[in-house]
C-alpha cells in the first residue's frame, strides 16, 4: 500500500519521524497474514455477556397472583447458558413466541432486582391483556420447564443520575407497577441510590398487584421507598379515592426538585397529558415507560375515516422474497406480518426503539402522533416503524432481515 504524500513538503515540515512510521507501517502490512486475528479480548468477552444478541432461559418457578402470574427465568443449561445478562432496574426483555402460525416478539419488564441477575434469574409478571394475545398465551401455556428465547435487557426507563432528580414520584397503573417494583427493590438493597414515592392506581383493593411484597420492600428501604394506593372504584382505609391527579401528586411531592416517572395503561397516559403540565416541571423531569401496543386508531381525530373497516394488501419484501398478506385498517403492519408467520424485527412495540425500522416502498399508512418516534430523516426518506403503522391503502414495505 502506497500513500500519496509529498515527501519534499513533509521533510520541510520536519516530519522525519512520521516518514519512518509510515515505512514501518507499510512493512508490517506487507508481512501481515491475510487471515483474520483469532485473539479473544477481555473487553469483547465482557461486551458479549452484558449485551448478548439472544438469551436462552427456562421457567424455573411460577407464582400466582389474583389475575396475573410471575415467572422466574433461569439460564438454560441445555443451551450452554451459564448466566443471564445484568440489567438496570426498569429495563425490559423482548420474548420470542411462536403461537400457532404467528411468530412475534413481546416486551416484558424485568420485575426482579438487578442483583437477582447476578444470582442467575430474572422475574417477569404477566397480566391478562385486552390488547393482543401474547400475554394470555403465556398465562395459559407456560409451565415450569418451558424454554424461553429472549433478548438482552433493553430500554432506557431507569434512573439516570445526570438527567433525573434524586427524588422521584412514580405514577403506576395496573401492571405498570413492575418497573417501579424493580426500582424499589434495587433501592432497598443498595443497588440504586434515590428516593422513590409510588402512587399506584387501581380500580379496587383486590386488583392491587404485589401489594404485600411492595409493603415489605418499603419497610426495608429505610424510608427511601414509599407506596400510596389510589383506588377509583371503592373506598379503602389508608388509600386515596379517585384518580391520580396533579393535585394528588402535589400532596405527596417532596419539597424542591423531583422527577416524574409514568407507567400504566393507555387511558392513564392520555389523562396524564392534561394533568402533568399543571405541575410546571421541566420536560426532562417527566419520563414515561413505553406504553406498548397502541390499539385501534380509528377513533383518533386525525385518522382518515374513509379507511376504517377496510382490509388492505401488504406486500412484504424480506430476505430477498416477496409475500402478500392481508391487514385490517385497525391492525398494525407488524401484527399482520406476525400473524402471517413472518418473524419481523421488533422489541418495544411502541414506535420508540426503532428495531422494526423498515422502508415504505409504496402506499400510505397512518401513524398516531403519540407513537411516532421516527427521526426527521426517517420521515423525509420514507422509513416507518411497522409496530405503530396502520395501512390506509395497499402497501409495499421492505423489512430488514434479522437473525
Amino acid at each position: 500500500m502506497k500513500y500519496g504524500y509529498d515527501k519534499k513538503l513533509l521533510k520541510s515540515l520536519s516530519v522525519g519521524p512520521f516518514l519512518g512510521q509510515v515505512k514501518l507501517r507499510e512493512k508490517m502490512i506487507a508481512e501481515a497474514s491475510d487471515e483474520l486475528p483469532t485473539s479473544v479480548y477481555n473487553a469483547n468477552i465482557l461486551a458479549k455477556k452484558l449485551h448478548p444478541n439472544v438469551q436462552y432461559a427456562v421457567v424455573a418457578a411460577i407464582t400466582e397472583h389474583a389475575d396475573a402470574k410471575s415467572y422466574t427465568l433461569a439460564p438454560d443449561a441445555e443451551k450452554g447458558v451459564e448466566a443471564l445478562a445484568y440489567f438496570r432496574a426498569g429495563q425490559y426483555v423482548s420474548i420470542s413466541l411462536d403461537i400457532g402460525d404467528a411468530k412475534l416478539n413481546k416486551p416484558y419488564t424485568i420485575r426482579s432486582c438487578p442483583k437477582d441477575a447476578l444470582k442467575g434469574t430474572y422475574t417477569i409478571t404477566v397480566k391478562r391483556n385486552t390488547v393482543g394475545f401474547a400475554s394470555d398465551y403465556i398465562l395459559d401455556n407456560w409451565q415450569v420447564g418451558t424454554k424461553v428465547k429472549l433478548s438482552a435487557p433493553l430500554g432506557e426507563f431507569y434512573h439516570q443520575e445526570l438527567r433525573d432528580a434524586k427524588q422521584v414520584i412514580a405514577l403506576a397503573g395496573g401492571s405498570g407497577i413492575t418497573p417501579f417494583y424493580s426500582m424499589a427493590a434495587a433501592i432497598a438493597d443498595g443497588t440504586e441510590d434515590f428516593n422513590l414515592t409510588i402512587l399506584y392506581g387501581n380500580r379496587t383493593k383486590d386488583a392491587i398487584l404485589l401489594r404485600d411484597e411492595l409493603e415489605a420492600i418499603a419497610a426495608a428501604s429505610d424510608g427511601k421507598v414509599k407506596v400510596f394506593h389510589v383506588l377509583s372504584d371503592e373506598d379503602c382505609d389508608g388509600c386515596e379515592k379517585g384518580f391520580i391527579t396533579a393535585e394528588l401528586i402535589r400532596k405527596y411531592a417532596p419539597e424542591g426538585d423531583y422527577s416524574i416517572y409514568l407507567c400504566g395503561p393507555k387511558a392513564m397516559y392520555a389523562f396524564m397529558k392534561t394533568e402533568l403540565p399543571k405541575l410546571g416541571l421541566k420536560a426532562r423531569r417527566i419520563r414515561q415507560e413505553l406504553p406498548g401496543e397502541y390499539g385501534d386508531p380509528t377513533a383518533d381525530a386525525a385518522y382518515p375515516k374513509e379507511a376504517a373497516g377496510k382490509t388492505y394488501q401488504i406486500t412484504v419484501l424480506i430476505r430477498g422474497e416477496s409475500q402478500t398478506v392481508p391487514c385490517r385498517a385497525d391492525q398494525t403492519l407488524l401484527d399482520a406480518l406476525e400473524k402471517a408467520g413472518i418473524r419481523a424485527p421488533s422489541h418495544c412495540r411502541s414506535g420508540e426503539c426503532g428495531w422494526c425500522h423498515s422502508r415504505l416502498v409504496s402506499g400510505d399508512v397512518y401513524i398516531p402522533e403519540d407513537t411516532d418516534g421516527r427521526r426527521a430523516a426517517d420521515k423525509k426518506f420514507g422509513w416507518i416503524h411497522p409496530c405503530c403503522s396502520y395501512p390506509v391503502s395497499d402497501v409495499t414495505v421492505d423489512v430488514p432481515v434479522i437473525g
